[in-house]
């Protein structure tokens, strides 16, 4: 047991120069405490969903705000994610992964201690910033560590957690507010990423600094960078609510996203040390995953955030209620890891992705049958389709993405390759909150439309209401005003019903259409990446 300790603690310099050298134990102690640090960043994306009535509640906030608790987090993240490889080279994987979790701790308490809804907005941009470089890192370091059958394993595990993590969020978080506050789904991140923190610091040794290149920053790409992704998000987000361009705000900020998109590409093909290399790009395997990425990003943080909002909008769930509905979703993800493992060793990855795009798109469009009256019994079957999917999209993607690179470029396309989902995610937050207004809105005017032709119905079904009400109700004045009442709630509930049915509809369509794209995604002969001793490590 000593021996075994000293092995797996003993900081041998050379490892750092060849990384393959260390022992298995060692290598698989590194993969899996960065393992647990990718899970707690993308954890805490979808921990808030299941809760935001509360966070809204205990903050004094408006329901146009509380989106931003979770857009905020991925907007920061995606600015992060691409430029982990960059500053890994520049001050080592290890202290960048140490760096990260510590932030990411520390913010995670800010976040907890907010005391209304623009701290909590910062402090949860803090967090997914802080906490972004630990979600591509361990995917470039798993890549490079293990070679042969070992490697194999690299996609089924990171795909899992990539999928399992948002997808428990809401279930987890739900628990937690509703045992004891919805503060504590901050503060249960403090012990285990101290302990990510400090044992991180202790074992990580697979590369070397180049401190030079902090010196060299260009920083013209990095503010084009984040200009480009918050402003585009920002448009996105803020758009249906301000009337989007002929608002003076949005069409500055979209001219501004729009102008460090330009500059962003100019620096990118020009720059002589780049923040984010776009080189990866030039394989065009590695850009149709990351196009199926973008839209499993799209689809699975999407479906994850609807989900909660239509049970506590229109069933009126409490967190405890969604996170119990939404855990199927969990259960079947968690089976489908043992499926996808098996096929990826012996299936075509393009049969892989068909299928699981699929399944992807025939549980979005089950789903878009919701009625009002949907709980967990009519959901759990479409969710089971939705998890089992999941995995048989993100193994192949991950493989076809990152198996032709060595190790010079694994950190590049692994930066970009997840950048692409979350970047999926943060659009498609923000999009279907745009749909779900404007098709509510269109929904209700439709049902006035079909009610004013009914009139004579509509007419029946008010006086009955009011019948109902009469003894409640001090007049028959007071007994019809009632009746209007609860007969709008009805129209209100239905409306959003149907445009939460249109959501998951067109979602459905995009995973038809991105099947169109499966048949060119051959995987070059003999693309295994080679080991990094070979690259000169």
């Amino acid at each position: 047991m000593t021996s075994l300790f000293k092995r797996l603690f003993a900081t041998q310099t050379d490892w750092a120069d060849n990384p393959a050298a260390m022992p298995d134990a060692r290598k698989f102690m590194i993969f899996g405490v960065m393992a647990v640090g990718q899970f707690m960043a993308l954890f805490d994306i979808q921990i808030v969903s299941a809760s935001l009535r509360d966070v809204q509640a205990g903050l004094s906030a408006g329901p146009d705000e509380a989106s931003w608790v979770q857009t905020a987090y991925l907007m920061a993240e995606l600015v992060m994610i691409p430029l982990s490889a960059y500053l890994a080279r520049a001050i080592s994987t290890r202290w960048l992964f140490v760096t990260s979790a510590g932030m990411f701790t520390f913010s995670s308490l800010l976040c907890g201690l907010a005391w209304n809804m623009p701290s909590m907005i910062a402090f949860r941009a803090l967090q997914g910033f802080t906490g972004g470089a630990m979600v591509p890192l361990i995917f470039s370091v798993g890549f490079g560590l293990f070679s042969g059958k070992q490697r194999a394993m690299v996609p089924a595990i990171l795909g899992t957690i990539s999928v399992i993590a948002p997808t428990l969020g809401p279930t987890v978080g739900g628990l937690i507010t509703q045992s004891f506050d919805w503060r504590w789904l901050f503060f249960v991140n403090i012990v285990p990423g101290i302990i990510v923190t400090i044992v991180s610091a202790v074992i990580i040794r697979v590369d070397r600094p180049n401190p030079a290149l902090l010196r060299q920053i260009d920083w013209a790409h990095f503010v084009a960078m984040a200009m480009m992704l918050g402003g585009a998000e920002y448009v996105l987000e803020e758009g249906p609510r301000h009337d989007w361009f002929g608002d003076p705000t949005i069409a500055i900020v979209g001219w501004l996203a729009l102008v460090a998109l330009v500059l962003f590409l100019e620096r990118a093909f020009f720059s002589a040390r780049p923040l984010v290399s776009l080189k990866p790009f030039r394989k065009p395997i590695f850009a149709f995953a990351c196009l199926f990425n973008l839209v499993v990003g799209f689809g699975m943080y999407s479906s994850i955030y609807l989900i909660p909002v239509f049970l506590a909008r229109v069933r009126g769930y409490d967190s405890l209620q969604i996170g119990t509905t939404v855990f199927v979703v969990g259960v079947a993800q968690i089976v489908s890891v043992f499926i996808a493992s098996s096929l990826s060793q012996r299936v075509d990855m393009r049969w892989m992705i068909t299928a699981g795009l699929s399944l992807f798109a025939w549980s979005l469009w089950l789903t878009s049958q919701m009625t009002s009256q949907w709980g967990f019994w009519e959901l759990a079957f479409p969710q089971a389709v939705r998890g089992l999917a999941l995995m048989l999209c993100i193994v192949p993607s991950v493989t076809m993405a990152l198996s032709s690179f060595g190790p010079a470029e694994l950190g590049a396309a692994s930066g970009l390759f997840n950048l692409m989902r979350n970047l999926g995610g943060a659009i498609g937050i923000a999009v279907v909150n745009t749909w779900l207004q404007d098709d509510t809105r269109i929904a209700a005017a439709r049902l006035g439309e079909a009610m004013g032709h009914s009139r004579t119905l509509a007419n029946q079904a008010l006086n009955g209401l009011a019948t109902g009400m009469a003894p409640h109700a001090a007049a028959p004045a007071q007994a019809m005003e009632m009746a209007r009442g609860v007969f709008a709630q009805v129209v209100g509930r239905e409306a959003a019903t149907l445009a939460f049915d249109d959501c998951f509809r067109v979602m459905a369509w995009m995973f038809i259409g991105a099947l169109v794209l499966v048949p060119f995604c051959r995987i070059p002969p003999g693309a295994t990446p080679p080991p990094p001793e070979a690259a000169g490590h």
